[in-house]
């Protein structure tokens, strides 16, 4: 299944997130559904300003296989 959701979160709002302190993200995908997944997965498209933009998050079986980032 694939879900696309938009994330718009600054370096300091992901700093727990980073550090481990807050394990997992959740979020309102385009489709309407609420799905939470693992952050650590979002590390890759950290940048200076944050995260921003639109992915594609693919599972199997309500097991993560892949997150891109497609905008």
């Amino acid at each position: 299944m694939k879900y696309y959701f938009s994330l718009n979160i600054t370096s300091q709002e992901y700093l727990p997130y980073y550090q481990g302190r807050i394990k997992s993200i959740i979020v309102m995908t385009e489709q309407r559904v609420k799905i939470e997944f693992p952050a650590m997965h979002l590390r890759l498209y950290l940048t200076r300003n944050g995260i921003k933009g639109r992915f594609c998050l693919e599972t199997l079986n309500n097991k993560f296989l892949s997150l891109d980032k497609i905008s």
